[in-house]
């Protein structure tokens, strides 16, 4: 009997779904397939493949009622909140209405005699390594633009997640994109590192732990693969005193605690100004205080359970540790189904916290947040790059320059001025340090998924 893949529902520990493990024929197949269907691909005009990328869009929306009920029994996110579909039509639309710029030619200043100009070509064949917390949202940054760029794709989704790939499919296949050029497989790790490792992909784009993105460097290691890796996340906010602290309060808390916590880019670690610290901390703890904790499938549930268990448990670690290290609990909300093992996790505030404490460095992923206590701008800034990560910072003041100013001195992929956890497409979405390297979305993250090539032209 062949391995299978399975989905061990959060809700309720069950088994929701499972699915064969491809054969390594298949695999092979798959591959073969996809390079077939690219090399016709890639003399389409971007006009065309635009065609077939909205067409998609309009079929994943039409299934998004299903898609969100499936999310809620995959990996817990609540269903009142509707899934993924606002940030995915977003990002596909964006995608496609800067694709026709952002593949044009470069043409440098004209030299008498010569034609000059660089064109972009596809990669080739592009794999897509998604995970399970935004399950559509990070696997279309990648999968439209490569499509639009004239490359063939292969998607290998989380196990928690794995239905996703099949309504990716399903979409394309209402869509009439051509055969092969989108082709979703079930993968065991093992299996996954040798098709990294196979000499085969182009381009690699994987979102996930660090040690998981270390596991796919080396097995890309000596194929020349381009690699897209984004990886571990401690995203800090800093509040001046000239904030406009309800705003502040009511957007850095749904940053927190949104999807569980399991947000590459919430936030984790707060650093306000003494000024404003006690009322601004005041006003996070109560607002906390009024999440309600229980099944995804409940209208009235604000909190869903996390996709797991022990990743559950590392949050409760992580609390546990700072507690006897001094830090206070604000909220100390009481959920029945809160108990080791359990995917169920109540939110919780800390402070009198500092960062000999794991819940102040290391990535939580969950719905815990450290609040300190800072004297100005330096030492916020001192505080905020005290971190092994750099995917965002969130700086929440009035001041428009000091702001620029001060992002300036932080080492992360991007600064945001009062706002928190949004992929713009319009602006590149990169990470520094140990959140790993490569860009996705804007004009850069089509460049990742071409290669530059120069025409010089000599008339005689």
């Amino acid at each position: 009997m062949s391995d299978t893949a399975k989905i061990i529902s959060p809700v309720d520990g069950s088994i929701y779904a499972e699915r064969p493990i491809a054969t390594d024929a298949a695999v092979e197949a798959a591959v073969s397939t996809a390079r077939a269907a690219q090399a016709e691909w890639r003399h389409t005009t971007v006009a065309e493949r635009s065609k077939y990328i909205l067409a998609f869009l309009d079929a994943l929306m039409a299934m998004n009622d299903d898609i969100v009920t499936e999310l809620a029994w995959q990996m817990g996110r609540p269903t009142r909140f509707g899934g993924e579909k606002g940030g995915v039509e977003e990002r596909t639309r964006a995608a496609v209405a800067m694709a026709e710029e952002a593949l044009a030619p470069y043409y440098p200043p004209e030299k008498p005699g010569f034609r000059r100009y660089v064109a972009r070509d596809p990669l080739g064949l592009v794999l897509v390594i998604a995970p399970w917390n935004y399950p559509y949202l990070t696997a279309v940054n990648t999968i439209v633009p490569a499509l639009l760029s004239g490359n063939a794709v292969i998607l290998k989704h989380a196990t928690q997640t794995l239905l996703v790939g099949e309504r990716f499919a399903e979409a394309f296949a209402r869509s009439g994109l051509p055969k092969g050029l989108f082709q979703n497989i079930v993968l065991s790790h093992a299996q996954t590192e040798r098709l990294v490792g196979s000499g085969q992909i182009d381009h690699i784009n994987f979102t996930g732990s660090v040690s998981g993105g270390r596991v796919i460097e080396r097995a890309a290691a000596g194929t020349f693969a381009s690699l897209g890796l984004e990886l571990g996340g401690k995203d800090p906010a800093y509040v001046m005193a000239d904030a406009k602290l309800d705003h502040a309060i009511e957007n850095l808390v749904d940053g927190a605690f949104y999807n569980s916590g399991q947000c590459c880019c919430g936030i984790e670690r707060i650093y306000v100004d003494e000024r404003v610290y006690d009322d601004f901390v005041d006003g996070f703890a109560d607002l906390t205080k009024k999440y309600v904790v229980g099944s995804p499938l409940d209208a009235e549930t604000t909190l869903g359970p996390m996709a797991r268990g022990a990743v559950a448990d590392t949050v409760r670690e992580q609390v546990a540790e700072a507690k006897r290290k001094g830090a206070t609990p604000l909220v100390d909300m009481k959920v029945a189904a809160d108990r080791p093992g359990s995917p169920y996790l109540a939110p919780e505030v800390l402070v009198d916290v500092n960062h000999q404490m794991a819940v102040m460095r290391e990535e939580s992923f969950g719905p815990v947040v450290g609040i300190m206590k800072v004297r100005g701008d330096d030492e916020a800034v001192s505080l905020m790059n005290d971190s092994p990560y750099g995917l965002t910072a969130s700086i929440w003041t009035a001041d428009t320059d000091r702001a620029a100013a001060l992002g300036s001195r932080i080492e992360t992929g991007t600064v945001f001025m009062n706002r928190c956890d949004y992929l713009d497409p319009q602006l590149v979405w990169t990470g520094v340090k140990d959140t790993g390297r490569g860009v996705t979305l804007s004009k850069f993250g089509f460049e990742t998924l071409t290669q530059p090539k120069s025409f010089h032209l000599r008339e005689i």
